[in-house]
């Protein structure tokens, strides 16, 4: 099986409640074997169009774990919070 990862595209609009989410973010990813492999903000657009000024890339053993962690309670309980703290676009992807 191949990995999955999931990439969030970020811009904070709250930032208490930003930093409150990202703290329980780890317990939910933890049943699913995921790890966070990179968190950064944005240098530069160096093509094309990018309007958040943050990324998340989170890796999953395969696309199962990141349907089961987006779905499972733990996560969904986290998304209201989430809209309230910032625009996000979280997009899905697997390695070829």
């Amino acid at each position: 099986m191949n990995m999955a990862y999931v990439i969030g595209h970020i811009t904070v609009k709250d930032a208490t409640k930003w930093a409150e989410y990202r703290a329980r973010v780890p317990a939910t990813l933890a049943p699913w074997q995921a790890e966070l492999v990179f968190r950064g903000e944005r240098l530069a657009v160096l093509g094309g169009e990018h309007r958040h000024s943050d990324t998340v890339v989170i890796r999953f053993p395969n696309e199962a774990a990141v349907d089961g962690w987006y779905n499972s309670g733990a996560y969904q309980a986290l998304i209201p919070l989430r809209m309230e703290a910032a625009d996000l676009d979280l997009v899905s992807f697997s390695e070829t």
